[in-house]
């Protein structure tokens, strides 16, 4: 999708998510993965007819992109962009006790296959008050300092040697109101965490549950969960 809309791209992108069953199957993507027609249509509470319809206009609309497999047909969000604008899109207009009703979606949470939640602001903003990550005119990028201290906290070596080559953004934590890092980075720092064991994805929804060790190894970056 463009990085600047024009006025009638935006009434666009408006009327697609104005739709309910759009709109659900969009959310049941921000986790970032790639699912069938009858799996949408089954999250949205449509008909296969109209989750088709349904469909053709999002990818029409640039809000999803479709991996051809033999027969079958995957649909994913169009990038790492639109999940950010969902994320944004879903805050509550006031703070509330529990804008997930959902504790654990709470604390830490897939978005897009980055880390999301209590967790993931408290990461992103210990990485950028330490000085191991930097807001540059790209985005987000993590020094060679930060990418030492995630192997030295336990993350593989040769997976964070290549964490300061990725572009990171930063992407607006629904639940938290401040930034967790999205993108490539995100992404990838994300999956060396699930790798290493820090965290493991809850068996049903988009929640990510840190081990005790995990736990541990944020605590030796300075990265702790509130209470």
């Amino acid at each position: 999708m463009p990085a600047s809309l024009t006025p009638h791209q935006l009434a666009e992108i408006g009327s697609l998510l104005a739709e309910p069953a759009r709109a659900s199957m969009l959310l049941a993507l921000v986790d970032g993965t790639a699912r069938p027609a009858g799996e949408l249509a089954r999250a949205a509470g449509v008909g296969a007819p109209t989750a088709s319809a349904h469909l053709k206009r999002l990818l029409e609309g640039g809000l999803l992109a479709v991996q051809v497999q033999g027969r079958h047909r995957y649909y994913r969000l169009a990038g790492d962009e639109v999940a950010g604008w969902l994320e944004a899109l879903a805050l509550p207009r006031r703070p509330v006790a529990s804008p997930t009703g959902d504790a654990a979606l709470r604390r830490a949470r897939s978005c897009y296959r980055h880390l999301a939640g209590e967790l993931g602001v408290a990461l992103c903003a210990q990485l950028l008050d330490s000085g191991h990550l930097a807001t540059t005119s790209d985005g987000l990028a993590l020094r060679p300092a930060g990418a030492a201290a995630l192997a030295e906290a336990g993350l593989d070596p040769q997976a964070t040697a290549r964490l300061p080559t990725l572009r990171g953004r930063g992407c607006l934590d629904w639940t938290e109101r401040r930034l967790h890092v999205g993108g490539p980075l995100g992404v990838a720092l994300t999956g060396a965490m699930l790798d290493a064991g820090w965290l493991r994805h809850a068996p049903h929804g988009r929640a990510l549950l840190p081990s005790v060790e995990g736990l541990r190894r944020f605590a030796l970056l300075g990265v702790r969960l509130p209470g």
